[in-house]
């Protein structure tokens, strides 16, 4: 081998070098932002991910995601939030399955300089997080409570609330909020506890679940086959609901509210089976939070606080005084199958 062609190998080895070692600098300084839901079955948090991944890519950035086996999956939670932080994630997006038991894990991760926003769900307290972004539960029960004032139109009400479970935030403001649309005595908006005045003749759990919301509305009519207005957490709760009421027979005598603004439950708003349900964005609660967590990685600025993410009521049938948008539109901005 000549001198020449020792000193351009070794010239073109440097230069690869140069560029590998570059390649791996920029590997290296990629932003990774974690996503943890609930579960990774709900429509919600299907589109809830789908948001967080597409901005991620349009930044650069990479998304780690994971999800509890099922609502109420404290462990899981926690598991995933530990192998996020292995894996160099310095922002974690979080929708919190216990409010409560989930706090010393995201103590643990802000130790080591990790931001955490909660997504839909806030903590208890609240400001264990840096920051939420999610939709004004109480406000989504105001106005569906608002609507079924309007269109009850003084007859007396007999009411179920199908809730998620005890003591979560999210079912607590939404209740509350309802009652108090309706009018009747409530708890306030950062009350984790549900009111039951006398016009609630049956309270029952649903986990947000369409199967145990069949069951829990099946109870409430064998205690009052007289309810004539169902609250419930969500969308699958109400599907459920009206499956129980036209078993019995009872569909057409029973007004249905609920919250979410999937595209199933827009569907069901459209059919007559919910007579108006409140829409949550959950892409762009998440696409927020990815933002956010690129913007953290590059300036070291954390957000603090609560942002609003809207909520818009959706009914088929409006009613004097009360705002509400129609099914086409609440189809043109739904989340899940189309």
């Amino acid at each position: 081998m000549t001198l020449k062609t020792r000193f351009s190998l070794t010239a073109r080895l440097t230069t690869l070098s140069v560029l590998m070692a570059a390649a791996g600098a920029a590997s290296a300084q990629q932003v990774v932002i974690g996503l943890i839901t609930k579960t990774e079955t709900n429509p919600f948090f299907v589109k809830m991910k789908e948001g967080a991944d597409a901005a991620a890519k349009a930044k650069g950035a990479k998304l780690l995601s994971g999800a509890g086996k099922t609502d109420g999956d404290n462990a899981g939670q926690v598991t995933a939030m530990e192998n996020m932080i292995a894996a160099g994630a310095k922002t974690i997006l979080i929708t919190p399955s216990d409010s409560k038991a989930i706090i010393p894990a995201i103590k643990k991760a802000q130790a080591k300089g990790v931001m955490v926003i909660a997504l839909d769900s806030p903590t208890d307290p609240a400001d264990a997080t840096d920051a939420l972004f999610a939709t004004d539960n109480f406000k989504a029960g105001v106005l569906i409570g608002q609507y079924a004032k309007a269109a009850m139109a003084g007859k007396p009400a007999k009411i179920a609330t199908l809730d998620l479970f005890p003591g979560h935030p999210v079912g607590a403001q939404r209740h509350n909020g309802f009652l108090q649309g309706f009018g009747l005595a409530s708890n306030d908006a950062k009350s984790n506890e549900l009111a039951k005045p006398a016009e609630v003749v049956c309270m029952a759990d649903s986990f947000g679940d369409r199967a145990k919301g069949q069951t829990a509305m099946e109870n409430c009519l064998q205690k009052n086959p007289d309810i004539n207005l169902v609250y419930t957490i969500n969308e699958p709760a109400a599907a459920g609901a009206f499956n129980a009421l036209q078993k019995a027979g009872k569909e057409k005598g029973v007004m249905i509210v609920s919250v979410d603004g999937g595209c199933d439950g827009i569907k069901d708003v459209a059919a007559g089976k919910i007579a108006a349900t409140s829409q949550q964005y959950p892409l762009k609660m998440a696409a927020m939070g990815v933002e956010a967590g690129i913007e953290y990685a590059k300036t070291g600025k954390k957000v603090s606080g609560y942002t609003d993410t809207g909520v818009t009521l959706i009914a088929a049938k409006p009613v004097a005084g009360v705002d509400s948008k129609d099914p086409k539109v609440g189809a043109d901005l739904c989340w899940g199958k189309k």
